[in-house]
C-alpha cells in the first residue's frame, strides 16, 4: 500500500494529487480509498485534499502531533508561518503550558482543523514573515517556532487566545530567565501598537522580571505613549496608574503557582 511505503520512508503527509499520480488512480478512486482509511483511522484530513498518515501508536488518538506535519500543511497552503502563542511556550519549556489546541500564526485567516483529537488554530499577522523564529527539529523533520521573545509580545497581542492575562504572566514568569533584554527591546522598536509593548512590560515587572525590562523601559519613555489600559478594551476611572509603562491597571492579575 502506498501509505505503508511513505511511512516506511519516513514521510507521515500526502497530498490527493501526489496520490492520484504515483497509484495511477482517478480522483474518484483515491476519494473512496481515503475516506476507507480516515474511517480505519490510518489517515487524518485536516484540510480536504491533504492526508496525515496515523502510525498505530497514534490511532487512538486519531493523529500524530500536529508538529509531525504542520510544516507540510502551510507548504500545502502556500502560505508562511511560525508556531504561536502558547504552543511556542510549550516548546520553550513553558512547564504548566499543554495548551488544548496548536496555535499557528500567518499571514492569511484560515478556518480551524480538527486532527483527531487535536484542534489547530489558525491566526493571522500581516508581519508574520517578518517575526524572529528558530527552527526546531521534529521526528519528521522541522518547524518554525517564534522565538521567546516574539512570544512575550504575541501573548499580550492575542491575550484570548493566551488565556487572559493572568495565563499571560503566569507564562511569562516561566520563560523570563529566557528572555533577552536587547532582543526584546530590539524587536519592540518595530511594533506599530505600543500599547502591547507597554502591557508586556508592565507584566514582566509583575512577576518579578523587572531585570528583562530595563532597555525596553528606556525604549517606551522615549516615545512618550499614551496610557494604555492594561486589559483592552475596558476602561473605568479609579483605577490605578503605573507610570514606569503609563499603564492603566484595570485587572487584577494573579499567577498560578
Amino acid at each position: 500500500m502506498y501509505v505503508d511505503l511513505l511511512q516506511q520512508n519516513g514521510r507521515y503527509t500526502l497530498t490527493r494529487e501526489e496520490a492520484e499520480h504515483e497509484c495511477s488512480m482517478s480522483p474518484a478512486a483515491v476519494k473512496q480509498a481515503a475516506r476507507r482509511l480516515v474511517l480505519q483511522r490510518r489517515l487524518a484530513m485536516p484540510r480536504r485534499g491533504f492526508f496525515v498518515i496515523v502510525p498505530l501508536e497514534y490511532r487512538s488518538a486519531g493523529s500524530p502531533p500536529p508538529s509531525w506535519f504542520i510544516d507540510a500543511l502551510m507548504e500545502f497552503h502556500g502560505l508562511p508561518y511560525y508556531v504561536a502563542l502558547l504552543s511556542a511556550a510549550a516548546l520553550h519549556g513553558a512547564a504548566h503550558q499543554q495548551p488544548q489546541e496548536f496555535q499557528v500564526i500567518t499571514t492569511t485567516a484560515l478556518r480551524p482543523a480538527a486532527v483527531g483529537n487535536t484542534r489547530l488554530r489558525f491566526l493571522s499577522k500581516k508581519r508574520a514573515p517578518e517575526m524572529p523564529t528558530v527552527v526546531l527539529k521534529t521526528e519528521t523533520g522541522s518547524i518554525r517556532v517564534a522565538t521567546v521573545e516574539a512570544t512575550v509580545l504575541d501573548l499580550v497581542r492575542y491575550p484570548q487566545a493566551s488565556g487572559g492575562l493572568g495565563n499571560v504572566a503566569t507564562v511569562y514568569s516561566e520563560l523570563a530567565e529566557k528572555i533577552d533584554p536587547d532582543r526584546l527591546a530590539k524587536l519592540a522598536e518595530t511594533e506599530d501598537d505600543l500599547a502591547i509593548v507597554q502591557r508586556a512590560g508592565f507584566l514582566l515587572d509583575h512577576v518579578g522580571a523587572s531585570n528583562k525590562t530595563e532597555v525596553l523601559a528606556r525604549m517606551v519613555v522615549d516615545r512618550r505613549p499614551r496610557l494604555a489600559p492594561l486589559r483592552a478594551g475596558l476602561g473605568g476611572v479609579g483605577f490605578a496608574k503605573d507610570s514606569r509603562w503609563r499603564v492603566l491597571v484595570n485587572e487584577r492579575v494573579e499567577v498560578d503557582e
